[in-house]
């Protein structure tokens, strides 16, 4: 009754839809306040530097004071009165050297301007605020302080309208005050940087320079400082000089209106947007320098860890202490369990290859699931006694065998996929860790039969680099949290003892592999026991097929949570085997989209030379760690032409795989089994020699194991 109740509930389910629009807008957003931070951070159309004057100012503007307008094509200027002075500062606000600068003036109940660029005003709103609290006059100095000249027309107006958003966002003012960036006295706005004050007056704006340096503070003059400690030290001077009497705002020395003017509520609503995504965007830029150095540690970390381990591994098998004991060799009889629904293209393929294996006492129970092709029939064809057929109707992988499990006859069952094409020596090879009493179950060394196309080679290069790796660390950390429902051999009473293969998740040999290590038993890895099965060959079928993996190990792992705080080798599998798959197969692959976002951020605004450096340092580093896999696996390192290539597609299809399995995880969607279409090609490549495999009938030694 629950069998049926599960298989409605999950044929009647629908995967989640939602989580995707919410990416769609979420990513889009997200690159899109980075290209405003980048923009902003003067990376793009950038005008750092001044070009060279050509002409100089206008000789009205020359012999002018430093406050410039335009009435109708001519200039008028003017100046702060004798014994005046407007103290100006440049480029802010600034967090640290700002407020210590409006305690000074705030301690002398003096007054200045401050001409803050956009950017960092909708960075600091705070410090606009007091700014404008305590009495102080506000000008711009551009969004970015780029080079008005030197600028696109383009970003020239950008500049300008920016900081006003900017300024009706944090302040709610409207400014007519301008000191152009890089500008100093009224000489220096010569050539391209004359266009851009012409330009800007015509928009209404009051042009601002500073003095001369010889002018002195008694003849009254605008000074010009920036948010650092000179500023602070030369204002101080300033402050406590006995010429001067008085300190003011430009616009109230020179005698003309204020300069602040309260925003309409459009730009007010427009500049508030602004200091939003500002904040966004300086926040995600900071964040995620801080997540992708995380990442890319823990990365480097993992590929380290992975090498490291492997080798102890190799050392462990081919290492003979002196007087550790030889296990005996396994010849007991073996019941192979072969679950099949639809799988008329391999099924042939896959019981002749167990019959001639070199272990010769077989009992091999196809259990056809229902299928609605000949499935069972060809099976049945098979004119050998060892192979046994048993029909049922429809009930999923698991229930298919259970079912073979009960006419197991055989203390050690063998459970292989029907399209799944196996090594003669591969079940010999695979029952001898068996040997030794606290080991439950052994994983086998699963290789892809139809590597030829692109998409083939790069599952094949994932897993020889990524499963058979990670199970060789695994196994030295005492930690093996699958034994692939491929290739892999069990004691009929661990098996029992922990009430077969259960029917609560999708992923059923990973739920079963960590119901072992809670039961107390040891699960170890054997690379030499080698089959060969069928991959996805299209995009969608490998989605499909990797959807129900990592959603049925979020469900086995979520079902096993317990183990963290067990004892034993239950504690060690829950404390090493599900801490490392929390996280390097759920936490860094939902981060993935963004550090990829993140990445391309760095190419377009922090140098493409330093992030194509990072890249390729990363990717030489994963070449190297799986050309030692392919090595060790056998393989032809020529193999890895493929895998930079992996990194644009089957990367993001992958951490996209986890998105999608973590959100129906969390709104408790269930999933309906989702067969793969077969060809029958998992026999490709059977045959080729494999590296470092001792001879057949040779004793294979097996370092001694801690009892249960």
């Amino acid at each position: 009754m629950r069998r049926r109740t599960n298989r409605r509930r999950h044929a009647q389910s629908r995967d989640p839809r939602g989580h995707w629009l919410l990416l769609m807008l979420v990513l889009p957003l997200a690159f899109g306040a980075l290209l405003f931070e980048g923009w902003t951070t003067h990376e793009v159309d950038a005008a750092k530097t001044r070009s060279d004057c050509t002409t100089p100012v206008p000789s009205a503007v020359d012999k002018g004071g430093p406050v410039v307008r335009l009435d109708g094509g001519k200039v008028k200027s003017a100046g702060m009165p004798a014994r005046n002075v407007a103290l100006t500062y440049d480029g802010g606000p600034d967090p640290v050297w700002t407020p210590r600068l409006l305690d000074l003036l705030r301690k002398h109940h003096a007054h200045a301007t401050f001409f803050v660029q956009g950017a960092k005003a909708a960075q600091h709103p705070d410090l606009v605020r007091r700014i404008q609290a305590e009495g102080h006059e506000i000008g711009s100095n551009t969004y970015t302080g780029a080079v008005m000249g030197a600028a696109s027309p383009f970003r020239a107006r950008l500049e300008l309208a920016l900081t006003q958003n900017a300024l009706a966002g944090t302040a709610g003012i409207h400014t007519n005050l301008l000191r152009l960036p890089q500008t100093t006295a009224v000489d220096t706005m010569c050539g391209p940087e004359w266009k851009a004050a012409q330009q800007a007056a015509k928009d209404g704006y009051t042009l601002v320079a500073a003095d001369r340096w010889f002018r002195k503070p008694s003849q009254g003059v605008i000074r010009q400082f920036g948010h650092n400690d000179v500023a602070l030290h030369d204002t101080e001077k300033l402050l406590t000089n006995p010429r001067i009497d008085k300190f003011t705002t430009v616009t109230f020395g020179a005698g003309l209106p204020a300069a602040d003017t309260p925003a309409p509520a459009p730009e007010r609503w427009l500049g508030t947007a602004l200091v939003w995504i500002k904040a966004l965007g300086y926040a995600f830029v900071h964040g995620m320098t801080w997540v992708l150095g995380i990442a890319g540690a823990l990365g480097v970390l993992r590929l380290a860890s992975l090498v490291f381990f492997a080798r102890a591994h190799v050392r462990r098998l081919v290492r003979i202490r002196p007087g550790s004991p030889w296990l005996r060799e396994i010849t007991d009889p073996v019941t192979v369990l072969v679950p099949a629904y639809n799988e008329a293209a391999g099924i042939e393929s896959t019981v002749l290859s167990l019959l001639a294996s070199d272990h010769r006492q077989l009992q091999i129970i196809v259990i056809d699931d229902g299928s609605t092709d000949d499935t069972a029939d060809l099976a049945a064809a098979i004119d050998d006694p060892r192979v046994e057929v048993i029909r049922q109707p429809n009930s999923g992988k698991a229930a298919a065998l259970n079912t073979g499990l009960a006419h197991a006859r055989c203390d050690i069952v063998v459970m292989v996929d029907a399209d799944t094409v196996f090594e003669p020596d591969a079940i010999y090879r695979l029952v001898q860790p068996l040997a030794h009493p606290a080991v439950g179950a052994v994983s086998g060394n699963t290789k892809v039969g139809n590597r030829r196309r692109l998409l083939g080679r790069w599952q094949h290069l994932e897993y020889v680099f990524g499963f058979n790796l990670d199970r060789r660390m695994f196994e030295v950390l005492e930690c093996m949290p699958t034994v692939p429902g491929a290739i892999g051999a069990f004691r009929r009473d661990a098996l029992m003892g922990v009430g077969g293969v259960s029917e609560d998740t999708l992923a059923e040999d990973t739920d079963l592999t960590m119901a072992l290590w809670q039961a107390g038993w040891r699960v170890v890895y054997e690379e030499t026991a080698i089959a060969w099965t069928e991959v996805p060959t299209s995009l969608s079928q490998l989605w499909r097929q990797r959807y129900r993996w990592c959603y049925g190990t979020l469900q086995a792992m979520w079902k096993h949570r317990r183990a963290v705080i067990e004892v034993g080798p239950a504690g060690r599998f829950g404390r090493r085997g599900l801490s490392y798959l929390t996280l390097f197969q759920v936490a860094l692959p939902l981060l993935a989209p963004i550090v990829d976002v993140f990445a391309l951020y760095g190419a377009l605004f922090r140098g493409p030379v330093l992030s194509a450096g990072v890249w390729v340092g990363f990717l030489a580093l994963q070449l190297a760690c799986a050309g030692y896999a392919l090595r060790l696996d056998g393989e032809p390192v020529r193999e890895l032409w493929a895998m930079p290539l992996q990194l644009f597609v089957y990367r993001q299809l992958m951490y996209l795989v986890v998105i999608q399995s973590v959100v129906a995880f969390l709104l408790g969607t269930r999933l309906k089994w989702q067969r793969m279409h077969r060809s029958g090609t998992a026999a490709q490549h059977i045959g080729q020699p494999e590296f470092g495999q001792p001879e057949l009938g040779q004793p294979v030694a097996y370092e001694s194991l801690p009892s249960r």
